[in-house]
């Protein structure tokens, strides 16, 4: 069994409540586990396919869950470019290579699942793209309805298309993905769809899977776990979850976790360097890693605990860091990854270059979603095909 908590205050909820903030004090949600009664073993979780639900009982869905296979993502050794920065332990779990493409599935299948056993009809998010693809497949998976509000000319051609392809309907704004967040909340509460953003306590349970498989693929807890930072709902998650196995006695201890940001939306970095109580939030937040261009993100409140509580730290980097980034990955790992999803690597290389890295550190660091996700950007980084003639003669000087 399980509640709803606050978070700030310790208010309870009842988990048929159609609920995303506390009523009493305006904070966030959480979903606690009454872990003594909880039996399962590690034993019998390693008998089960690795995926979201080979961890069934700590996720709240209880009927058959709407699933499209998501979890089950590689973890690979980076073993180049962990040579060159003194850091031969250093991995990266792949979440693009989710059925959508990114790690927002892992919160759709609870989140989708969730909505239908709270007999919701209808589902509706805010997105800087991966969210939009991801809940549009759900919902057709459920089939049910899905509104998604994105901000206009600022989602890469390949979220729009996927959200597209799965029938959403879909809404561009003239405003940034906080103006789309507020107002899709407000279109929720007023017309009784429901939300799932991060802001809603079960899409983060699927969420912190990724931790789980981590370590049970690594073998071990990591020193350091590495996240791209957005709405910061991904490092809030995974802390959530190790918690829980701490608690259940599956893990003696937990990873710094670390968080990244682009240096040009970067709230919970200054707030972790500036030691602040809360973010202040970044109004015109602009980076090419259209996934975290977020000023003001929901879960920062659950964020600044993850990081403080496991001594872990916060940084950001340029644009020009997270491109070159992307391109190691793809040159020296055959990794594919969109912008956003390089940037937890590219905070790894700039904290190892400051000195700032044990270079002892077992560190994995989540990549969150594929290379197609964006292929302008790729294009434009990239340089074009050579043309030539269809001879062999045009071929060979072409190699030259």
């Amino acid at each position: 069994m399980y509640r709803l908590v606050c978070v700030h205050c310790g208010a309870t909820y009842t988990p048929d409540q159609i609920i995303y903030t506390c009523t009493r004090c305006g904070h966030l949600l959480t979903v606690e586990y009454d872990l003594d009664g909880i039996n399962v073993s590690r034993e019998e979780w390693n008998r089960r396919p690795i995926s979201v639900w080979r961890y069934r009982e700590l996720l709240p869905v209880r009927g058959e869950p709407v699933s499209l296979q998501e979890g089950g993502t590689p973890l690979y050794h980076l073993k180049k470019i962990g040579e060159e920065l003194g850091l031969p332990e250093l991995y990266a779990k792949h979440e693009g290579m989710n059925p959508t493409g990114s790690f927002k599935d892992r919160g759709m299948t609870v989140g989708v699942s969730m909505a239908c056993e709270l007999g919701m009809t209808s589902v509706a998010c805010a997105s800087t793209g991966n969210t939009s693809a991801s809940l549009a497949a759900y919902a057709a998976k459920a089939g049910i309805p899905c509104v998604v509000l994105l901000p206009a000319g600022k989602v890469a051609l390949g979220k729009v298309a996927q959200a597209l392809m799965h029938g959403a309907r879909v809404i561009s704004i003239r405003g940034n993905f906080d103006k789309a967040l507020e107002m899709v909340h407000e279109l929720c509460i007023s017309q009784g769809l429901y939300l799932l953003n991060s802001v809603n306590p079960y899409r983060l349970e699927g969420q912190k899977t990724i931790g789980f498989e981590a370590i049970d693929q690594l073998g071990e807890v990591p020193d350091r776990m590495v996240l791209p930072v957005g709405n910061a709902g991904n490092i809030s998650a995974v802390y959530k979850g190790l918690r829980e196995l701490e608690s259940l006695g599956f893990i003696d201890r937990l990873p710094m976790m670390t968080g990244i940001q682009a240096a040009g939306s970067q709230p919970l970095v200054k707030a972790i360097s500036e030691n602040l109580d809360e973010l202040i939030p970044e109004p015109s937040p602009e980076t090419i890693a259209t996934a975290i261009r977020i000023g003001a993100p929901v879960n920062a409140e659950k964020a600044l605990v993850a990081v403080r509580a496991t001594g872990g730290t916060a940084a950001a980097v340029t644009d020009q860091e997270i491109l070159a980034m992307q391109r190691d990955l793809a040159r020296k790992e055959g990794i594919g990854v969109e912008p956003a999803s390089a940037a937890s690597v590219a905070g790894i290389r700039k904290l190892a270059e400051l000195g700032l890295i044990d270079g002892d550190e077992r560190i994995v660091c989540v990549v969150t979603g594929h290379l197609l996700k964006d292929p302008e950007t790729v294009v434009r980084q990239c340089e074009p095909p050579t043309e030539i003639d269809a001879d062999l003669h045009s071929l060979l000087s072409a190699l030259r």
